[in-house]
């Protein structure tokens, strides 16, 4: 149908008859001509109508497709420099069809500097998607994506994918979807823990898995979801959980330094600056709340960092450190899971860790238990039974060696990344407590 795209058109093709296809962007009529801004994915390049063409489609409305061919001329340099974003060249329309006339007006307003507001906008994403900042998003998700299993291949990890239909979990049981399964009671899988886990123990030894998590968490925040894309890996004979916490920062290193060379353009639009993390500091949970104390907010001993706490962490490690990460170490055993491993010298706290960039946790991770007495002793601290999963306890019966894992969320990690203000703009059709649809 066409034989080059918009954004990709240079002074190389001036001289030249091409067929483009895409979206109306604009239509302006000046007298008895007009010039219309034709977009697709690529980007935006401005098209001459004569009189002729101006006359039969002057009432093309914004948002319509269309085919046209034309010749390919270069514009002059005080064009260019006044509008930037049409390019060097402008098309001399020769035929011009439209494909699919849109119907006005549009629900949105698709633009650059939109005033629809997201909830709106979100209703009509496939409209809003059409803005070059949407498309630059969503480039960019799909890169990270690309990029991550590239990682993943390289470090010689295995990929997997594992049921989202569950019994049960070993996260929070109050957070699961329930749903009637042939006369049972299935989960939505609030997590692959358990999977990751059996199939190191497997013999695979290193695994990932990038996926659909469900959280069935009445959460009103920008950063939570109620159905997300986690990032998890986990790898087997580990010494300690910085064995994992290398393998993050080198993810880090190798994903920012990537994103620099094949998104340069889109990341240039979105006005963004990325940094490659060299060393990413280390801070105990117990040094994070002497500082906070210090800046007038206080954590008690047996609890985490909330949202304010970690941004403040984020600003001072950001001032001291001059890095958009920090590990938090040492989280409390009363706000972790039982299969954390405890160190033999604080059994206040666990061998686990949360990543914090810019201010918000993308990852939380740990060493798990290994050792089948420690884990059911440890379950039996928190009020279960190990003996009530018997597919879980058996992992541990055959052999299993020592290892750890985490789970990262691409959302999240999209988000902070571009800072857009709230992960909803980083994922295509968000699912949170009210909305279902589209």
């Amino acid at each position: 149908m066409r034989t080059h795209h918009c954004g990709e058109l240079s002074v190389h093709e001036a001289g030249k008859e091409v067929t483009l296809a895409g979206w109306v962007d604009t239509l302006r009529v000046s007298g008895k001509i007009s010039f219309l801004l034709l977009r697709d994915r690529t980007g935006i390049v401005q098209v001459f109508l004569d009189k002729a063409l101006t006359e039969q489609f002057q009432n093309v409305k914004p948002q319509s497709v269309v085919l046209l061919t034309g010749m390919v001329n270069k514009r002059p340099a005080n064009q260019v420099k006044a509008d930037m974003k049409t390019g060097e060249v402008e098309i001399s329309a020769k035929t011009l069809e439209v494909l699919n006339m849109a119907e006005t007006p549009l629900p949105i307003e698709v633009s650059e500097d939109t005033t629809t507001g997201l909830d709106k906008r979100l209703d009509y994403r496939f409209l809003d998607v059409r803005r070059q900042k949407g498309t630059d998003i969503f480039t960019i998700r799909s890169k990270i994506y690309a990029l991550t299993t590239a990682f993943f291949d390289k470090e010689k990890f295995i990929a997997i994918q594992t049921p989202k239909l569950t019994a049960s979990g070993v996260e929070s049981g109050a957070e699961e979807f329930k749903i009637p399964y042939f006369g049972k009671t299935a989960s939505l899988a609030q997590s692959p823990q358990i999977y990751k886990q059996m199939f190191v123990v497997s013999g695979l030894e290193r695994v990932y898995e990038i996926g659909t998590i469900f959280r069935a968490e009445k959460s009103h925040t920008t950063r939570h979801l109620t159905e997300f894309t986690g990032v998890d890996f986990e790898m087997g004979f580990i010494e300690s959980e910085h064995d994992v916490m290398a393998v993050i920062e080198k993810y880090f290193q190798f994903l920012i330094k990537e994103l620099e060379k094949e998104c340069k353009e889109e990341l240039a639009r979105l006005g963004v600056h990325l940094r490659v993390p060299k060393t990413i500091p280390k801070l105990s949970l117990h040094d994070a709340r002497k500082i906070l104390k210090e800046k007038g907010k206080v954590i008690p001993e047996d609890d985490d960092l909330d949202a304010e706490g970690e941004k403040m962490i984020g600003a001072y490690i950001l001032e001291k450190f001059d890095s958009d990460f920090v590990f938090m170490l040492d989280y409390p055993w009363t706000k972790r899971p039982f299969y954390h491993m405890r160190p033999d010298k604080d059994k206040k706290v666990t061998k686990s860790f949360d990543l914090v960039f810019r201010g918000v946790e993308i990852a939380t991770g740990a060493q798990r238990e290994h050792r089948l007495d420690i884990l059911e002793a440890q379950c039996k601290e928190k009020g279960l039974d190990l003996k009530n999963l018997p597919f879980y306890r058996d992992i541990f019966r055959y052999g299993c060696p020592p290892h750890g894992g985490v789970g990262l969320g691409l959302d999240r990690i999209t988000n902070q990344l571009l800072d857009l203000g709230n992960i909803r703009e980083a994922i295509l059709l968000p699912r949170d407590p009210e909305r279902l649809t589209p």
